[in-house]
C-alpha cells in the first residue's frame, strides 16, 4: 500500500518551536516560524550544487545519523526522533542499514525498523536519510540484488513522499572498487528503481570510503536530483579534504555529506572541537546539508551518548548523559556554537 495521503498531511501539523536554517554566518540561525521542517521546505531538489526547497531556494538541512539499526535500532523510533528535533533542533534523521554482519543480508526484517523510522519522520515533518550502509562488503555490486529488492519496497510504498532522501550506498571502498567499475554501474542500476516512484534526491557514495569526489566529477550520473557524498572525520581530515570538496562544488557537482564525526575515523581518539568547527563553518558558507555520526551508547568517541545510558530510548536526555561529542554537536545544531 502507498502512503502518498499520510505524506500529504504532514504540513497539517504545526507547534511553536525553535528550528535551525543554514547561513552563511558563523553560527546557525534559529528560526521561530511555528513549522515542522517539511512544512517549511516541502519537496526537495537539487538545483546546481545545493539542495532547495520546493521554491527554488538553497538551504542546510543537518541533524544526526543512527549507528546500525541491527546493533542500535532502539534509537531509530519516534521519540528520540521527536527530541531531536524539538531539544537538538534537527530537520534531518538518517537510518543506517546495515547489509552484512548480521544485517539486511541476512536478516530483511530489518526494514521494518526502516519503515518505523520513515512513519516517525512522516509524523514529525522531519526529512530521512534512508542509508543503504555498505562498509564491509566494499562493493555495492556485492548484494545489488538485495538493494534492487530494498529500494523497490521502500520507494513503492513511499511513492513521491516529500520526506525521502535516498542514500544508495554509504562507504564503499578498496583500491579494486571504483567509480567506474563498481560504484556507477550500481548506481544505474538501482536508481532507475527509485525513479520508477518519485524523483527525490538521491545521494550516491565515492570511492575510499567517501573520501574521493574525483572520478564523480569527471563521470557524472546522468539524471536530475542526484548528488554525491564525501565524508569527513575531523581528528583524521582537514584543510586538503574541504579543498577537495570546494573543488568539486566550484566544478559543478552537488555534494551532501551524509555522515561525519567530531573524532578521528577510527570512531575514537577523542573531540577534536577546533576542527570540527572548522568544517562546521565551511559546510555552512557552501550550504552543505549534513548527518552527524551517530546516535548510540556503545562508549565510542563518537558516540552522543555515554557508555549505557538511556536504555529505555526515550530521548529526554541530559547533558549528563551526552559525551562530549553529543555535548559539541547538540550545541552546534542549537545555534550556541
Amino acid at each position: 500500500m502507498k502512503r502518498n495521503s499520510l505524506c500529504v498531511t504532514v504540513g497539517t501539523l504545526t507547534f511553536a518551536l525553535f528550528f535551525l536554517l543554514g547561513s552563511c554566518g558563523e553560527k546557525r540561525k534559529i528560526l521561530n516560524d511555528g513549522k515542522t521542517p517539511v512544512e517549511r521546505y516541502g519537496a526537495l531538489h537539487s538545483q546546481g550544487t545545493s539542495v532547495c526547497d520546493e521554491s527554488g531556494k538553497p538551504i542546510q538541512l543537518c541533524g544526526m545519523s543512527s549507528h546500525g539499526l541491527h546493533w542500535y535500532g532502539k534509537y531509530a523510533n519516534y521519540d528520540v526522533m521527536k527530541w531531536l528535533r524539538d531539544d537538538w533542533n534537527c530537520d534531518l534523521w538518517r537510518s543506517a542499514m546495515y547489509i552484512g554482519g548480521g544485517g539486511y543480508a541476512q536478516n530483511p526484517a530489518l526494514a521494518n525498523k526502516m519503515i518505523e523510522s520513515i512513519d516517525a519522520a512522516i509524523e514529525l515533518g522531519m526529512y530521512i536519510l534512508v542509508d543503504w550502509h555498505v562498509l564491509p562488503e566494499r562493493d555495492p555490486l556485492l548484494y545489488a540484488d538485495k538493494a534492487a529488492e530494498f529500494f523497490e519496497r521502500i520507494a513503492s510504498t513511499y511513492a513521491d513522499c516529500p520526506n525521502i532522501i535516498y542514500e544508495i550506498c554509504n562507504e564503499p571502498n578498496g583500491d579494486d572498487v571504483t567509480w567506474e567499475g563498481n560504484i556507477k554501474p550500481y548506481a544505474e542500476r538501482i536508481i532507475p528503481i527509485i525513479r520508477k516512484y518519485c524523483d527525490n534526491i538521491i545521494v550516491v557514495g565515492t570511492p575510499f570510503w567517501s573520501g574521493d569526489l574525483t572520478d564523480a566529477m569527471k563521470s557524472p550520473l546522468e539524471g536530475k536530483n542526484i548528488m554525491y557524498t564525501m565524508h569527513f572525520y575531523a581528528g583524521s581530515h582537514g584543510k586538503e579534504r574541504r579543498d577537495h570538496i570546494a573543488g568539486a562544488i566550484k566544478s559543478g557537482l552537488p555534494v551532501f555529506i551524509t555522515e561525519w564525526g567530531t573524532t578521528k575515523d577510527s570512531g575514537d581518539g577523542g573531540v577534536f572541537e577546533k576542527e570540527t568547527l572548522e568544517w562546521i563553518r565551511f559546510m555552512e558558507k557552501n550550504k552543505i546539508c549534513w548527518a552527524n555520526w551517530s546516535v548510540n551508547n556503545k562508549g565510542e568517541d563518537s558516540g552522543v551518548l555515554k557508555f549505557n545510558k538511556d536504555n529505555s530510548a526515550k530521548g529526554g536526555w541530559k547533558e549528563s548523559d551526552l559525551q562530549p561529542s553529543g555535548i559539541l554537536v547538540r550545541q552546534i545544531l542549537r545555534g550556541e556554537k
